[in-house]
C-alpha cells in the first residue's frame, strides 16, 4: 500500500472514530437538554441563561463518555446511557407528582423507585420515550462508525473538560461556592424549582449529600419544650357553637385593612367586603400584624395554615419542604375526613408551593396550567382575580372540586393585588382625582377590583346547600405598600387614610361566633382561632399563637423587625413573644414535630 493510501486510510479511520465519539457525546448531551426542556415547561426557562446550566451538562457528558473514549467499551457506554435514561425519567415522573427531584434519602427507601407513594404510571408522558429511543438509535449508528483499533483520547476532550470545569469553578466561586450558590437559587420565588435543571440531577444529589438534615440535640429540644411549656394552653370554646365541616380560605394578595370601611372622594373602596362586615355572623379583626419574611405569600400560608412563624433566613418551603408540619388541612382531614384543595393561578414551582402543599395535607392542586389564561395581566401575566374566582366557581359547579357529599377545605390564592398594582384601564370601576397620590390610587383601584371578585364568589358560596356548615375565611397574605408607606402616610391625599402599620384583615364569614376584634393580633393567631371555630381543638398541633377567642389573650403582636405593636405589655411578655421567632425557626429547621411524631 502506498504512503498516500496509508495516510488516507489513517485519516478516514480517525474521522470514523470521531463520529462515533461525537455520536455518544451528542446523544448524552441531548438527553440532559431534553430533561431540562420538559422540566422547565412547568417551572421556568430562566435556567437556560446561566453559565452553570451548560457547563454542568458538558462536564457530566464528558465524564460519562470515559468508558468508550478511553477503553472502547461501547456496550458499557450503552448500558450507562440506558441507566441515565431511567434516572432522568423517574425524576421527571416524581416531579410531576411532587414538584421536586427525588431526594437523595428516598433512593434508599424500599420500593421508592417502583412507586412514589402514588400512581407512577399515570405520571409517565409519551414523550419520555425519547430518552431510551435516543439510546437505541445509537446502536446501529455506532456499528456503522465503529473501528477495531483503539485510539487515545482526543486533545479536544481535555480542552473541553478542563475549560468547562474552570468556567464552572470561577462562576460558582464568585457566588460564594456551590452550597451558597445553590442555596441562593432555592430562595428565589420563580427560580427555586430550577436547581435540578441548572445543576443536573447529580448536582441535586450532591447538594442533598452535603446538606443533610441537621440533628435535633437534647439542648435544642429542651429550649423548644421550655418555651412551649410556658405558652398559654389552647382550649376549646366554653360555649356550644354550631358545626362547620367545610372551610374556604381566600388568601388575597397584598390586601391591607385600611381600604376596608373607607370612602375616598365619595367612593367605597371595598363595598362587598364592607357589606359582609355588617353581617352578625361575621368575625372581623382589622388589626392583624403582618409577620411574613422573605417568603412573603408562602410565609403567609405557614402562619395561617400551620400557626408557625417564618424561619430566620431563607424560605421554609425551599429549604425544609420534607419536614413535618401540623396544619389546618391535616386537622380537617383527620377530624372531618375532608378533601383538601389548593387553587392558584401561579405555577406550582413558585416558592416550591407544589411540594409544600402536599406536605401540608393538600390532596389536589389546581394551578396555572389548569386555568384558562383569560384576563391575564400584571408583571407575570397571571389570570386576574375576576376570571380566577369565576373559574373556581365553575370547577365547584361541575364537580371538579368539592364533590357532592364531601367535606372540603378549599384554599384560593389570588394574584391581582401584586405590586405594582397596575390594573388595565378597561377593568377599572373607580377613579380618583390627582389629589390622591398615584401609588395610593393604583392600590385602591386594584383593591376595589379584588373586592368585587371576592364579593361575587362569596355570594355564589352562599347559594350552596353546604353553606350552613361552611366557614369562609378572607385575609390578606401580607401588607402591600412596603417602602411607599411612609410617603403615602404623609401625603395630603393619604394622611389619615393610609395606615402607618402593616395590618391585614382577618374576616370569617358565617362564623359560629360573630364579633369584631379591635385589638392587635398577629398572623400567627389566626390558626388557633380557626381551630376554635372549626372545633378542631383536639388536633395535636395548636400553633405558636393564641386564639383571639381566648378572653385572656393580650392584644399585641411582634413583627419580624422585633417591634411590638398593640397594647402595653410587660418586658417579660414582650421578650417571650419575640423569642417565638427563634423557637419556630428551630422547630422547622430541626424537624421538631417530625421527631415528636416518631417518638409517639
Amino acid at each position: 500500500m502506498t504512503k498516500s493510501k496509508l495516510q488516507r486510510s489513517y485519516h478516514e479511520h480517525h474521522r470514523k472514530t470521531d463520529k462515533a465519539t461525537l455520536l455518544f457525546g451528542i446523544t448524552i448531551f441531548f438527553k440532559f437538554l431534553l430533561f431540562d426542556f420538559i422540566w422547565s415547561l412547568t417551572t421556568t426557562f430562566a435556567s437556560f441563561s446561566t453559565f452553570e446550566f451548560y457547563t454542568t451538562k458538558l462536564i457530566t457528558t464528558l465524564v460519562l463518555l470515559i468508558p468508550f473514549l478511553f477503553f472502547r467499551l461501547w456496550k458499557t457506554e450503552i448500558v450507562i446511557m440506558f441507566l441515565l435514561d431511567i434516572l432522568l425519567i423517574i425524576n421527571l415522573m416524581y416531579f410531576r407528582t411532587y414538584y421536586t427531584a427525588i431526594p437523595l434519602s428516598s433512593y434508599a427507601l424500599s420500593g421508592n423507585l417502583a412507586d412514589f407513594k402514588g400512581s407512577v404510571y399515570d405520571s409517565f408522558c409519551w414523550y419520555d420515550i425519547f430518552f431510551p429511543l435516543s439510546t437505541l438509535a445509537c446502536i446501529p449508528l455506532y456499528l456503522f462508525y465503529k473501528r477495531k483499533q483503539e485510539k487515545k483520547p482526543h486533545t479536544l476532550y481535555w480542552i473541553l473538560l478542563s475549560g468547562s470545569i474552570a468556567i464552572f469553578a470561577i462562576v460558582t466561586t464568585l457566588k460564594g461556592g456551590f452550597k451558597e450558590a445553590y442555596g441562593k437559587i432555592r430562595q428565589e420565588a420563580y427560580l427555586c424549582a430550577s436547581t435540578t435543571s441548572i445543576y443536573t440531577v447529580f448536582g441535586n444529589l450532591y447538594y442533598d449529600l452535603i446538606n443533610q438534615k441537621q440533628e435535633l440535640t437534647p439542648q435544642i429540644q429542651q429550649t423548644i419544650e421550655n418555651w412551649l411549656s410556658q405558652k398559654p394552653e389552647h382550649h376549646a370554646l366554653a360555649q356550644k357553637i354550631s358545626v362547620r365541616n367545610n372551610c374556604i380560605v381566600i388568601l388575597a394578595e397584598s390586601l391591607e385593612s385600611w381600604v376596608l370601611e373607607t370612602k375616598i372622594e365619595g367612593q367605597e373602596i371595598t363595598p362587598h367586603l364592607n357589606k359582609l362586615l355588617q353581617d352578625s355572623t361575621t368575625l372581623y379583626a382589622p388589626y392583624v400584624l403582618t409577620q411574613v419574611k422573605g417568603g412573603r405569600s408562602i410565609d403567609a400560608q405557614l402562619l395561617l395554615c400551620a400557626g408557625m412563624l417564618p424561619i430566620n433566613s431563607g424560605t421554609y418551603s425551599s429549604q425544609y419542604p420534607d419536614h413535618t408540619y401540623g396544619t389546618l388541612q391535616k386537622a380537617m382531614h383527620q377530624k372531618k375526613n375532608s378533601r383538601n384543595y389548593l387553587l392558584t393561578i401561579d405555577k406550582v414551582s413558585t416558592w416550591n408551593q407544589g411540594v409544600i402543599a402536599y406536605n401540608f395535607g393538600i390532596d389536589s392542586i389546581i394551578a396555572y396550567h389548569d386555568f384558562e389564561q383569560t384576563g391575564a395581566f400584571g408583571t407575570h401575566k397571571r389570570v386576574g382575580d375576576h376570571p380566577f374566582l369565576k373559574q373556581c366557581r365553575k370547577k365547584i359547579e361541575n364537580g371538579e372540586i368539592w364533590k357532592k357529599g364531601e367535606n372540603a377545605y378549599i384554599q384560593c390564592i389570588t394574584y391581582s393585588g401584586h405590586a405594582p398594582f397596575k390594573l388595565p384601564e378597561e377593568l377599572k370601576e373607580v377613579s380618583f382625582s390627582t389629589a390622591i397620590p398615584q401609588k395610593m390610587n393604583d392600590y385602591m383601584t386594584m383593591a376595589h377590583y379584588t373586592d368585587n371578585a371576592i364579593g361575587e364568589f362569596v355570594e355564589f358560596l352562599k347559594t350552596r346547600p353546604e353553606y350552613a356548615e361552611t366557614l369562609i375565611v378572607i385575609t390578606g397574605d401580607h401588607e402591600g405598600l412596603a417602602n411607599y408607606r411612609p410617603e403615602l402616610c404623609h401625603a395630603p391625599g393619604g394622611k389619615g387614610v393610609v395606615s402607618d402599620k402593616t395590618f391585614t384583615p382577618f374576616i370569617v364569614v358565617n362564623s359560629p361566633v360573630g364579633m369584631r376584634y379591635d385589638k392587635v393580633m398577629g398572623q400567627i393567631d389566626m390558626y388557633p382561632t380557626l381551630l376554635n371555630l372549626l372545633q378542631l381543638d383536639d388536633y395535636e398541633w395548636t400553633g405558636l399563637g393564641e386564639s383571639i377567642l381566648n378572653p385572656q389573650k393580650k392584644g399585641f403582636a411582634v413583627n419580624p423587625q422585633m417591634n411590638v405593636e398593640g397594647e402595653a405589655v410587660s418586658p417579660e411578655e414582650s421578650e417571650f413573644a419575640k423569642n417565638a421567632y427563634d423557637i419556630s425557626d428551630m422547630m422547622i429547621r430541626f424537624d421538631y414535630l417530625g421527631k415528636c411524631t416518631k417518638e409517639k
